[in-house]
């Protein structure tokens, strides 16, 4: 199961992203488990859980390049939710995103 983590501020904001991203996954039959949490437990989740992909919502961003320095020795990629994806709540396009970035693959 490959696990696909988002963090934002208080975790609610992403929920709905990570639940439309569970049913796209569900929906094809994906081995991903998509969860939303806040980015004050990143730490603790990161380190219990060793997500696949790490995402921050658009309103994180600030803290990309200090998630980067803190868990970039894991090789786990860690990216912003584009604004666009994130405010159609476009659960179809980050999942794809995900995919892409586990495969080693930035684009």
């Amino acid at each position: 199961m490959k696990r696909v983590y988002l963090f934002c501020n208080a975790g609610m904001s992403t929920s709905l992203l990570a639940s439309k991203m569970q049913k796209v996954a569900n929906e094809y039959n994906l081995p991903i488990e998509v969860k939303a949490f806040s980015d004050s437990k990143m730490e603790s989740i990161v380190n219990d859980f060793n997500p696949d992909v790490i995402f921050l919502g658009p309103q994180v961003k600030y803290r990309l390049e200090p998630t980067i320095e803190k868990f970039g020795h894991l090789k786990i990629p860690i990216e912003v939710i584009s604004l666009e994806d994130y405010g159609n709540v476009n659960g179809e396009r980050v999942l794809k995103q995900a995919i892409l970035l586990m495969k080693g693959d930035k684009k």
